[in-house]
């Protein structure tokens, strides 16, 4: 299974003045794993999809800070 959150870890200079950040983290967006679009795909009911931004829930790609923990559901 594949994740939409991904970890990489830059380079760190020794003679760097500045505290390192050793943990980078960044999103990618779900499109990018669907290819093309299949047919009836689950939708949101209209009020969630407003929320959402999106009508389809696969599409559907909340912004979590890499300290805020995911809210359990993924629902808007």
């Amino acid at each position: 299974m594949f994740s939409h959150h991904k970890v990489y870890y830059p380079y760190v200079s020794p003679f760097d003045p500045c505290t390192p950040i050793t943990v980078k983290t960044y999103s990618t967006p779900p499109n990018l794993y669907l290819g093309f679009q299949p047919p009836n795909l689950p939708q949101f009911s209209p009020i969630e999809a407003l929320k959402a931004g999106t009508l389809w829930k696969v599409f559907y790609d909340p912004y979590y800070s890499p300290i805020e923990k995911p809210r359990e559901g993924g629902n808007p």
